[in-house]
């Protein structure tokens, strides 16, 4: 890269706002899946809009690749650099610019952490309904990216549900507002078009989503299984009596036992399996509901019942969820953390497989997942160090997708694709299919500057693919742009 590019950029950015060096790059050389790891040409961090649209009308002119970047914690590779693109951090956009409590929105930079939008609203009786594990760190803007959901998206759903407007700029600077603060808006969805993108089409200056009231009451169960399918038989049994709960929530015994000694939730560890099943709503409702749910959990076959006495008992059940992924990094040097949807009825089923392939792989399984809607989180256990695991591993995660899509289900609940997933994209989708999201990329960003080679593989990649989803770590895909 000359020189002028460099100077370009210096004379758009504070001093402090352009990193070039090696050791200043490597806090970017990945986000939260560290398998793979490379570092950027340079880390732009702007502080204002109009820095943003200049950073991108210079990278487009010099025809540089773009990764826009937030907290760094997605986990399929989504915010991974280019050898010789830009990050573009908006670490630096985290103002909550206005809460309006009547109408029940929150205009928010793109750098705003989850949690910290409802704790700015709870003055108001307000709260933010989608609630990712990493919620305490992870941005909006992130959240906007992946299509974020969380322990509560069963009932009030994923990000794509709970926005009304988004700022962005295209790769060639211009400015657009997409969607607005109406109850809906003419012409094509573009809001949802864009929810989900992994940052392919444009880059998030400003987000506008909807607040909830906070509800009268809200109480959760734990329920304990000597069977793993016997809890997600129970999962089924729930929805299918009508009981909608804001949060259904799955572990099983590794997962259980590493939440426990590590936050102490007073989880049974001699359980199979446990439920976390949330209530919320006016109090006769839940109280109603409740009595429902005991009935259907014992005849479902739960071992024990506890329902929280108190709102703190309630959010040490919640947090020992919230936890269980850096929990169970104390089971194992490293762990691969998995994300695929498969319908409900066949949750049973998959368990049972994601078993079977567990003892052929030799690699243990945690499981923890968002039961209620069937978005799977298996963490598969493995030592980086022991040469050929990580490859088994990755192979075993292929085969769980894999799974999920042969089920009736999907690659991705919330992670997103990235890098990570990119060849299941070809069991998933037909070529013509492809064709059509390649087009939409096209349009959108026509000299494929914009986080190029993640999410949407070539063609020529799915026609020439033998194993899937081995890399080892190394970066040896295709697609990505080296210039």
């Amino acid at each position: 890269m000359n020189a002028d590019f460099f100077d370009l950029l210096r004379n758009v950015l504070p001093k402090h706002a352009l990193l070039v060096e090696p050791e200043d790059l490597h806090p970017y050389e990945c986000d939260g899946l560290s398998v793979y790891r490379q570092l950027p040409l340079a880390v732009c961090l702007p502080e204002t809009e109009t820095q943003v649209q200049q950073v991108l009308k210079i990278c487009h002119r010099h025809v540089v690749p773009v990764v826009a970047r937030g907290a760094g914690t997605g986990l399929s590779g989504g915010a991974l650099p280019l050898v010789n693109g830009v990050i573009l951090s908006l670490a630096r956009f985290k103002q909550i610019i206005a809460i309006d409590a009547e109408a029940r929105t929150a205009r928010l930079q793109p750098g705003v952490r989850n949690l910290a939008i409802s704790e700015a609203a709870a003055r108001y009786g307000l709260y933010y309904a989608p609630d990712p594990s990493s919620q305490i760190a992870c941005t909006i803007g992130g959240n906007v990216a992946e299509n974020s959901g969380g322990v509560h998206c069963l009932k009030y759903g994923l990000t794509v549900h709970n926005l009304l407007r988004l700022r962005v700029i295209t790769i060639d600077g211009e400015i657009l507002e997409i969607g607005n603060e109406a109850l809906d808006s003419a012409g094509y969805d573009l809001l949802a078009l864009l929810t989900g993108s992994e940052g392919m089409l444009a880059v998030i200056t400003e987000v506008t989503v909807k607040l909830l009231a906070k509800p009268e009451r809200a109480q959760v169960i734990l329920a304990a299984f000597d069977d793993v399918q016997k809890a997600g038989q129970a999962v089924g049994d729930i929805i299918s009596a009508g009981i909608i709960p804001a949060g259904l929530e799955m572990m099983d015994t590794l997962a259980i036992q590493a939440a426990e000694d590590f936050v102490h939730a007073g989880y049974p560890r001699d359980a199979a399996a446990i439920l976390l099943c949330e209530l919320d709503g006016l109090n006769e409702e839940v109280s109603e509901q409740m009595l429902k749910l005991h009935d259907i959990l014992k005849s479902s076959g739960a071992t024990s019942l506890r329902t929280a006495v108190d709102e703190a008992e309630r959010l040490k059940f919640w947090a020992g969820r919230k936890a269980a992924f850096p929990a169970v990094g104390r089971l194992s040097p490293d762990y691969y953390c998995m994300d695929g949807t498969i319908p409900r009825r066949q949750l049973p089923q998959v368990l049972q497989r994601i078993s079977e392939l567990s003892v052929e792989y030799g690699l243990r399984v945690a499981n923890v997942f968002h039961a209620g809607d069937g978005n799977l989180h298996p963490l598969i256990l493995y030592d980086a160090n022991i040469p050929g695991e990580l490859e088994r591993t990755e192979e075993f995660g292929g085969k769980i997708l894999e799974l999920c899509v042969a089920a009736g289900g999907t690659i991705t609940g919330e992670h997103g694709v990235g890098i990570e997933k990119i060849d299941q994209m070809c069991g998933q989708f037909s070529a013509p299919e492809l064709a059509l999201f390649h087009g939409i990329k096209q349009a959108w960003d026509e000299a494929r500057l914009l986080n190029p080679g993640k999410a949407v593989p070539a063609l020529h990649r799915c026609a020439e693919l033998g194993a899937m989803h081995v890399h080892g770590g190394q970066l040896k895909h295709p697609d990505l742009p080296r210039f």
